[in-house]
């Protein structure tokens, strides 16, 4: 049997930090988003549709990036097109596929979003950089 590697007090303290902030971000993301209308859900598949190449996504990609299941992706689509933030269109060469794209309102709200999630993980860097450096 390979004995593991044994952590220090201040690898413990270190770990514990990092997901105390973690969670300190999360928390923060999961507000921001209900203050723009949003559940935390919605805000990452906004997210992940405008990040992907094409601005484009299928739902089983976007079930894949979730780490949710195809038929909670559906149900989650269906929501974000019933508040008109997402439409979709039929694939270009898969009938069977459908292709997710944000709507103009969709855009304009993730915008505001990403600003101040960027803005939050650029005050959050110093802090992250250090506990990462400790890990070493």
């Amino acid at each position: 049997m390979k004995k593991q590697a044994s952590l220090s007090d201040d690898d413990y303290k270190t770990l514990a930090a990092f997901r105390y902030a973690l969670r300190q971000f999360s928390n923060f993301s999961e507000s921001a988003a209900r203050a723009a209308g949003l559940t935390l859900q919605q805000h990452q598949a906004l997210l992940a549709i405008r990040a992907s190449d094409g601005q484009t996504m299928s739902i089983g990609d976007l079930a894949t990036f979730l780490f949710i299941q195809p038929h909670s992706a559906s149900e989650l689509v269906n929501r974000l097109e019933a508040a008109g933030l997402v439409s979709r269109t039929p694939h270009p060469v898969d009938r069977r596929a459908t292709t997710l794209r944000l709507t103009d309102a969709a855009a304009e709200a993730l915008a505001a979003l990403s600003l101040t999630h960027r803005d939050e993980l650029r005050r959050l860097r110093p802090m992250l950089t250090r506990l990462l450096g400790q890990l070493d």
